[in-house]
């Protein structure tokens, strides 16, 4: 228990003494992962809602592809970006690997299909009565997704929450597409494991537990969001 102690100790000091590199850290991470995760949103929502709204050929297959899309392994995903980013892959002529670019490319790849699987099953839980009630009253193509969505809002939320806790969390394609490079790509996950290759349990530790209290204070207002006045009687 001496290091997790130590850790707590270690997390408390690094805030109360405004550590500058500890803080660029945190900053970094925020940046990254909220992009990342809006990027999923934003490509993650209209494909899920549209797979649950459209028959067409190949939609089976495209729902599979999104379902196996949800379990990509992080360290797959920055392998075929790393490969389409370096300087002699496809898109090599960007520049962006080693770079925050490529990690939210990367992380970004990987939540999308977790935000999409979520709108899916949001979106088709909402009751075919009312698409249909909407559709006669003569709402146009807008205002119906904006309300379908409002109908469907507590399962996109649980859509967005399962993305950003996707991207937060994600080390590998982060570390191999980032390249953990101190005051540009280092975040908090790169950093954990740089410490830990170092021996600097403590310091590890104490990153550990900054990360879980961001993660926990940004979910905390997610879920907050989501179950506003819905408190089960």
């Amino acid at each position: 228990m001496g290091v997790y102690a130590e850790g707590f100790a270690e997390a408390v000091r690094l805030l109360i003494s405004l550590d500058p590199e500890v803080y660029d850290i945190v900053l970094r991470t925020l940046r990254v992962s909220t992009t990342a995760t809006v990027v999923s949103v934003l490509l993650g929502v209209p494909l899920g809602t549209y797979l649950a709204l459209h028959r067409f050929a190949g939609r089976q297959l495209t729902l599979s592809l999104v379902y196996l899309g949800m379990g990509f392994p992080p360290t797959v995903v920055g392998l075929v970006t790393w490969l389409t980013l370096a300087r002699y892959g496809p898109l090599g002529f960007l520049g962006l690997l080693y770079s925050q670019t490529a990690m939210i490319i990367a992380q970004a790849i990987i939540a999308t299909p977790i935000v999409a699987g979520f709108t899916v099953a949001a979106i088709q839980s909402v009751n075919p009565k009312i698409r249909l009630q909407i559709l006669a009253l003569g709402a146009s193509r807008g205002q119906f997704l904006w309300l379908i969505w409002r109908e469907a809002r507590l399962g996109l939320l649980a859509a967005i929450i399962a993305g950003f806790g996707g991207v937060i969390s994600e080390v590998g394609a982060s570390m191999m597409v980032g390249g953990n490079i101190a005051g540009m790509t280092r975040v908090m996950t790169t950093a954990i494991v740089l410490e830990v290759s170092k021996g600097k349990f403590e310091l590890a530790t104490a990153l550990s537990i900054i990360l879980l209290a961001i993660s926990f204070i940004i979910t905390g207002a997610l879920t907050y969001l989501q179950q506003r006045g819905r408190q089960p009687a």
